[in-house]
């Protein structure tokens, strides 16, 4: 999987997440700090294009308290992507 096809994929879960608990249509400030600070750890990932998916990694690239709420926005936004995205949730799954 591209690291542009991830960069979709966690903008996609945490717009779902920020409109259901925070409902705004594209993304609160918090909301798009922490959908920025993704997108600029997977540009600094050190497996590049060979990244594996988050929770398959050995190297935790993101700070414990980030990680905790990325995790938080996956378990919510998950079973959503089925619907709103299934082709970036194909290619996760597949990956």
């Amino acid at each position: 999987m591209t690291v542009n096809i991830e960069k979709r994929t966690i903008k996609a879960m945490i717009e779902i997440y920020c409109k259901k608990h925070h409902g705004f249509d594209s993304f609160c400030p918090e909301c798009k700090e922490l959908c920025d600070y993704a997108l600029t750890r997977l540009d600094k990932c050190p497996f590049g294009e060979k990244k594996p998916v988050c929770n398959k990694c050995k190297v935790h690239c993101y700070a414990s308290d980030k990680r905790e709420k990325v995790k938080e926005i996956m378990r919510f936004s998950g079973r959503k992507m089925l619907i709103k995205h299934p082709y970036l949730t194909f290619l996760h799954f597949i990956k």
